[in-house]
Protein backbone atom coordinates (compact mmCIF):
# COMPACT_ATOMS: atom_id res chain seq x y z
CA UNK A 1 0.00 0.00 0.00
CA UNK A 2 1.29 3.84 -0.97
CA UNK A 3 2.53 5.98 1.70
CA UNK A 4 -0.03 8.53 0.40
CA UNK A 5 -3.20 6.08 0.88
CA UNK A 6 -1.89 4.63 4.67
CA UNK A 7 -1.46 8.28 5.33
CA UNK A 8 -5.45 9.10 4.11
CA UNK A 9 -6.68 6.32 5.67
CA UNK A 10 -5.04 6.67 8.84
CA UNK A 11 -6.74 10.41 9.18
CA UNK A 12 -9.93 9.15 8.25
CA UNK A 13 -9.71 6.36 10.86
CA UNK A 14 -8.87 8.99 13.36
CA UNK A 15 -11.79 11.38 12.78
CA UNK A 16 -14.36 8.49 12.73
CA UNK A 17 -12.41 7.71 17.19
CA UNK A 18 -12.61 11.30 17.80
CA UNK A 19 -16.29 11.15 16.81
CA UNK A 20 -16.76 8.57 18.92
CA UNK A 21 -14.80 9.21 21.73
CA UNK A 22 -16.42 12.97 22.15
CA UNK A 23 -20.01 12.08 21.62
CA UNK A 24 -20.85 12.75 24.83
CA UNK A 25 -19.41 16.29 25.30
CA UNK A 26 -20.93 17.78 22.28
CA UNK A 27 -24.11 19.85 22.63
CA UNK A 28 -27.26 18.45 21.31
CA UNK A 29 -26.99 21.02 18.45
CA UNK A 30 -23.32 21.63 16.89
CA UNK A 31 -22.19 24.90 15.16
CA UNK A 32 -21.34 23.64 11.75
CA UNK A 33 -21.36 27.14 9.85
CA UNK A 34 -19.85 30.29 9.91
CA UNK A 35 -19.88 33.15 7.52
CA UNK A 36 -17.63 35.42 6.05
CA UNK A 37 -17.43 37.53 9.59
CA UNK A 38 -16.36 33.88 11.21
CA UNK A 39 -19.80 34.52 12.81
CA UNK A 40 -21.50 31.26 13.37
CA UNK A 41 -25.14 31.19 11.35
CA UNK A 42 -25.73 27.46 10.91
CA UNK A 43 -26.27 24.18 13.48
CA UNK A 44 -26.91 20.72 13.32
CA UNK A 45 -28.07 17.58 15.13
CA UNK A 46 -24.91 16.72 17.17
CA UNK A 47 -24.46 13.20 15.49
CA UNK A 48 -24.48 14.56 11.56
CA UNK A 49 -22.06 17.50 13.34
CA UNK A 50 -19.35 14.86 14.73
CA UNK A 51 -19.87 12.17 11.26
CA UNK A 52 -21.17 13.78 8.62
CA UNK A 53 -17.60 15.70 7.47
CA UNK A 54 -15.92 12.00 8.18
CA UNK A 55 -18.41 10.19 5.96
CA UNK A 56 -17.52 12.65 3.47
CA UNK A 57 -13.94 12.79 3.30
CA UNK A 58 -14.24 8.94 3.19
CA UNK A 59 -16.75 8.82 0.35
CA UNK A 60 -13.97 11.50 -1.42
CA UNK A 61 -11.21 9.00 -0.38
CA UNK A 62 -12.94 6.30 -2.12
CA UNK A 63 -13.66 8.42 -5.14
CA UNK A 64 -10.12 9.80 -5.96
CA UNK A 65 -8.94 6.52 -5.83
CA UNK A 66 -11.62 4.93 -8.13
CA UNK A 67 -11.62 7.68 -10.78
CA UNK A 68 -7.88 6.93 -11.96
CA UNK A 69 -9.27 3.16 -12.99
CA UNK A 70 -12.01 4.34 -15.15
CA UNK A 71 -10.21 7.06 -16.71
CA UNK A 72 -9.77 6.05 -20.82
CA UNK A 73 -6.25 7.70 -20.30
CA UNK A 74 -5.56 6.35 -16.90
CA UNK A 75 -1.53 5.43 -18.52
CA UNK A 76 -1.33 9.27 -19.08
CA UNK A 77 -2.72 9.25 -15.17
CA UNK A 78 -0.13 7.05 -13.91
CA UNK A 79 2.29 9.66 -15.06
CA UNK A 80 2.07 12.43 -12.73
CA UNK A 81 0.33 9.82 -10.07
CA UNK A 82 2.97 10.84 -7.29
CA UNK A 83 1.25 14.63 -7.50
CA UNK A 84 -2.05 13.01 -7.41
CA UNK A 85 -1.93 10.58 -4.55
CA UNK A 86 -0.70 13.43 -2.71
CA UNK A 87 -3.31 16.05 -3.50
CA UNK A 88 -5.39 13.54 -1.93
CA UNK A 89 -3.93 13.48 1.15
CA UNK A 90 -3.62 17.42 1.69
CA UNK A 91 -7.31 17.39 0.61
CA UNK A 92 -7.77 14.80 3.36
CA UNK A 93 -5.68 16.45 5.93
CA UNK A 94 -7.31 19.81 5.19
CA UNK A 95 -10.76 18.83 5.56
CA UNK A 96 -9.44 17.05 9.04
CA UNK A 97 -8.06 20.70 9.77
CA UNK A 98 -11.40 22.00 9.33
CA UNK A 99 -13.08 19.11 11.43
CA UNK A 100 -10.36 20.26 14.59
CA UNK A 101 -11.66 23.82 14.35
CA UNK A 102 -15.17 23.00 14.52
CA UNK A 103 -15.16 20.24 17.82
CA UNK A 104 -12.93 23.04 19.30
CA UNK A 105 -15.13 25.79 18.53
CA UNK A 106 -18.24 23.35 20.03
CA UNK A 107 -15.99 22.55 22.93
CA UNK A 108 -16.00 26.41 23.91
CA UNK A 109 -12.51 27.66 22.31
CA UNK A 110 -13.40 30.63 20.82
CA UNK A 111 -11.11 32.18 17.62
CA UNK A 112 -11.83 33.90 13.88
CA UNK A 113 -12.89 30.79 11.86
CA UNK A 114 -12.31 32.73 8.62
CA UNK A 115 -8.85 33.97 9.71
CA UNK A 116 -7.98 30.24 10.99
CA UNK A 117 -9.24 28.49 7.54
CA UNK A 118 -7.49 30.92 5.45
CA UNK A 119 -3.73 29.67 5.58
CA UNK A 120 -5.19 25.97 5.35
CA UNK A 121 -6.78 27.12 2.25
CA UNK A 122 -3.71 28.58 0.55
CA UNK A 123 -1.63 25.74 0.99
CA UNK A 124 -4.24 23.83 -0.72
CA UNK A 125 -4.85 26.03 -3.73
CA UNK A 126 -1.35 25.91 -3.91
CA UNK A 127 -0.86 22.43 -4.27
CA UNK A 128 -3.14 22.37 -6.59
CA UNK A 129 -1.20 24.41 -8.89
CA UNK A 130 1.69 21.87 -8.34
CA UNK A 131 -0.53 19.26 -9.54
CA UNK A 132 -2.11 20.60 -12.52
CA UNK A 133 1.54 21.39 -13.23
CA UNK A 134 2.49 18.14 -13.50
CA UNK A 135 -1.26 16.89 -14.94
CA UNK A 136 -1.25 14.87 -18.46
CA UNK A 137 -4.57 14.96 -20.70
CA UNK A 138 -7.16 12.60 -18.65
CA UNK A 139 -10.99 12.99 -18.80
CA UNK A 140 -11.03 13.76 -14.74
CA UNK A 141 -7.65 15.42 -13.22
CA UNK A 142 -6.89 18.82 -14.82
CA UNK A 143 -8.50 21.69 -17.32
CA UNK A 144 -10.69 19.54 -18.67
CA UNK A 145 -12.53 21.69 -21.63
CA UNK A 146 -13.17 20.44 -25.65
CA UNK A 147 -10.13 22.06 -26.66
CA UNK A 148 -7.60 20.73 -24.03
CA UNK A 149 -8.93 17.63 -24.40
CA UNK A 150 -8.75 17.75 -28.38
CA UNK A 151 -4.89 18.73 -28.42
CA UNK A 152 -2.15 17.91 -26.17
CA UNK A 153 -0.26 21.05 -26.98
CA UNK A 154 -3.88 23.27 -25.87
CA UNK A 155 -3.19 20.97 -22.77
CA UNK A 156 0.38 21.58 -21.82
CA UNK A 157 -0.32 25.24 -22.49
CA UNK A 158 -3.25 26.06 -20.71
CA UNK A 159 -1.89 23.63 -17.64
CA UNK A 160 1.18 26.01 -17.42
CA UNK A 161 -0.94 28.92 -17.23
CA UNK A 162 -3.34 27.69 -14.54
CA UNK A 163 -0.50 26.25 -12.31
CA UNK A 164 0.85 29.78 -12.74
CA UNK A 165 -2.36 31.36 -11.71
CA UNK A 166 -3.17 28.56 -8.79
CA UNK A 167 -0.12 28.79 -6.89
CA UNK A 168 -0.22 32.92 -7.02
CA UNK A 169 -3.67 32.46 -5.78
CA UNK A 170 -2.68 30.56 -3.08
CA UNK A 171 0.00 32.98 -2.05
CA UNK A 172 -2.91 35.94 -1.67
CA UNK A 173 -5.11 33.60 -0.18
CA UNK A 174 -2.28 33.28 2.61
CA UNK A 175 -2.47 37.13 2.73
CA UNK A 176 -5.72 37.43 3.85
CA UNK A 177 -4.16 36.75 7.12
CA UNK A 178 -3.02 40.35 7.78
CA UNK A 179 -6.41 41.99 6.21
CA UNK A 180 -8.69 40.26 8.15
CA UNK A 181 -11.87 41.82 7.24
CA UNK A 182 -11.41 41.15 3.47
CA UNK A 183 -9.70 37.56 4.15
CA UNK A 184 -12.86 36.16 2.78
CA UNK A 185 -13.35 37.69 -0.36
CA UNK A 186 -8.67 37.69 -0.86
CA UNK A 187 -8.57 33.94 -1.47
CA UNK A 188 -12.31 33.30 -2.62
CA UNK A 189 -11.34 36.03 -6.28
CA UNK A 190 -7.72 34.79 -7.14
CA UNK A 191 -9.87 31.54 -6.98
CA UNK A 192 -12.15 31.64 -8.85
CA UNK A 193 -10.13 33.55 -11.28
CA UNK A 194 -7.36 30.71 -11.47
CA UNK A 195 -10.37 28.26 -12.34
CA UNK A 196 -12.49 29.92 -14.90
CA UNK A 197 -9.96 32.20 -16.82
CA UNK A 198 -7.73 29.14 -17.94
CA UNK A 199 -11.23 27.93 -19.88
CA UNK A 200 -11.45 31.00 -21.93
CA UNK A 201 -7.81 30.43 -22.73
CA UNK A 202 -7.87 27.05 -23.66
CA UNK A 203 -10.62 27.78 -26.52
CA UNK A 204 -8.92 30.64 -27.97
CA UNK A 205 -5.50 28.89 -27.71
CA UNK A 206 -7.35 26.24 -29.93
CA UNK A 207 -8.72 28.51 -32.28
CA UNK A 208 -5.31 29.90 -32.97
CA UNK A 209 -3.22 26.75 -33.35
CA UNK A 210 -5.74 25.75 -35.67
CA UNK A 211 -5.02 29.05 -37.85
Amino acid sequence: MKKSTIFGLAIIIISFIIAICLYPQMPDKMASHWNSAGEVDGYMPKFWGLFLMPIVVTACFLLFIFLPRIDPLKKNVEKFRKYYDWFIVIFIAFMFYIYLLTILWNLNYRFNMTLMITPAFGILIYYIGILVEHAKRNWFIGIKTPWTLSSNLVWEKTHKLAAKLFKAAGIIALSGIFIQKYAIWIFLIPVLFAALYPIFYSYFEYKEIKR
